[in-house]
């Protein structure tokens, strides 16, 4: 199990969630996602800089994921930082953020009291912005679209899983943090800012118009395919209400005599690591492995369901290169035990759990500490997963035909689930 230390998250001021640190045996419950990360631990140590910039390091030295610390010397790192003249808060703030980028991992970072505070506003459901879920390739340094927000402006302009950011408001992201990049993007509601995209070797402009964003986790409906009665249900992300939503959709379908299922996954960047979980266990068998959580000395920790399952219709589940973290628990876990059919796109690949702690100086710092596998044992990270069915859609398909007619994807789930429903076997 993981010492327990309280998060606000999901997009409710009392929504909670749980970090916990290593002490026993269960699963690790808190996986943060970018932008929409929470966090209220606190750490010790004074908010001068040479204490600050150990508190960092120590950090980071009891429970980063990778025990090598990318193939370095971790106490000479923090030796030569140490050694390094700061004049100014912003100094000690750079030098930090360029201390964890030797770790090569843009998940581990540093977010300053501006950025921290901003993580925390964003994390209550206050949104304002654009509506993306962005990562940093650590090649290239630039921000790369996890996926945008189903109804927000970057959804409805078109931008797409795997657009790079080059530019905001025509200044350059190359070398941007993360929160730095998050930050040029939020702004007051009816202001305007103007994203260029690289997409497929071309670059263009996409101006927005930001907006409250307003994030309603599952959509539902039965719907008449081919003759049958089935169950369509859209998760968008994993916040506190996902788990009761889900249920009640499914429970209500199944009133409505669903003969099977769609759980619609695709643009899901993630959030919370207990909802992917708990919604896993909705679907699965008692004794199911939903996760394998493993730290860096190669200890595991595995969730399994508990309950009946609240349906045991035949279930597809439609993913993409937007699906990414809680959301390839769920589908590694639908997929592995058997539950379920995959189709669509080969999913996004983030497989690495982080903790977000509260610096004494209002700063904060999100550390990678685990990593997860599906119950197979597959480690996602940087791969996905593959679906049991390809299908990918058109360059030019705007994200609001999802789930219509002229959906590929989708007519490719409903055909899979008929031929489910008539074979009587699942997942194989």
């Amino acid at each position: 199990m993981y010492e327990r230390q309280a998060l606000r998250t999901g997009h409710s001021p009392r929504a909670k969630a749980c970090v916990y640190r290593r002490a026993s045996n269960v699963v690790v419950l808190w996986l943060a996602v970018l932008t929409l990360l929470g966090g209220c631990s606190t750490a010790t140590g004074s908010s001068t800089s040479k204490e600050l910039l150990t508190d960092v390091w120590t950090a980071v030295n009891r429970s980063y994921v990778d025990s090598s610390f990318n193939g370095q010397d971790w106490w000479d790192v923090r030796q030569q930082y140490l050694a390094k003249p700061v004049k100014t808060k912003e100094q000690l703030y750079e030098e930090i953020q360029q201390m964890l980028k030797t770790l090569d991992d843009p998940y581990t970072r540093f977010l300053d009291p501006r950025q921290y505070q901003a993580l925390e506003t964003t994390t209550t459901g206050e949104l304002s912005g654009v509506g993306l879920q962005i990562s940093l390739d650590p090649k290239s340094e630039l921000p790369t679209v996890i996926a945008p927000i189903e109804g927000s402006p970057a959804f409805s302009s078109g931008i797409k899983a795997l657009d790079t950011i080059t530019a905001i408001d025509s200044k350059p992201t190359k070398g941007l943090a993360i929160d730095d990049v998050a930050e040029r993007m939020r702004g007051r509601v009816g202001t305007r800012v103007v994203l260029t995209i690289q997409r497929d070797g071309r670059q263009f402009d996409v101006p927005l118009k930001r907006a409250t964003i307003e994030i309603n986790p599952v959509t539902s409906a039965l719907r008449q395919e081919a003759g049958r009665r089935i169950g369509y249900i859209r998760l968008s992300q994993f916040n506190a209400n996902a788990t009761d939503q889900m249920s009640q959709a499914i429970q209500k379908l199944e009133k409505q005599n669903a003969s099977g299922f769609i759980l619609d996954l695709r643009n899901n960047p993630g959030g919370l690591l207990t909802a992917g979980v708990e919604i896993a266990r909705l679907w699965l068998e008692p004794g199911q492995t939903v996760v394998f959580t493993v730290d860096r000395d190669g200890r595991k920790d595995e969730a399994r369901a508990k309950r009946a399952p609240l349906t045991t219709q035949p279930l597809v589940v439609l993913v993409d290169e937007g699906t990414a973290s809680a959301s390839e628990i769920l589908a590694g876990a639908l997929k592995d035990n058997r539950r379920a059919t995959l189709v669509g796109q080969k999913t996004f690949g983030k497989g690495l759990i982080q903790t977000i702690q509260r610096l004494d100086d209002g700063s904060g710092l999100a550390v990678s500490i685990a990593q997860y596998k599906t119950p197979s044992g597959q480690d996602i990270h940087k791969k996905g997963i593959r679906p049991d069915v390809a299908v990918a859609l058109p360059k030019d398909f705007k994200l609001e035909r999802l789930a219509t007619p002229e959906d590929p994807q989708y007519l490719a789930a409903v055909q899979t689930l008929n031929q489910v429903v008539v074979s009587g076997r699942q997942g194989e």
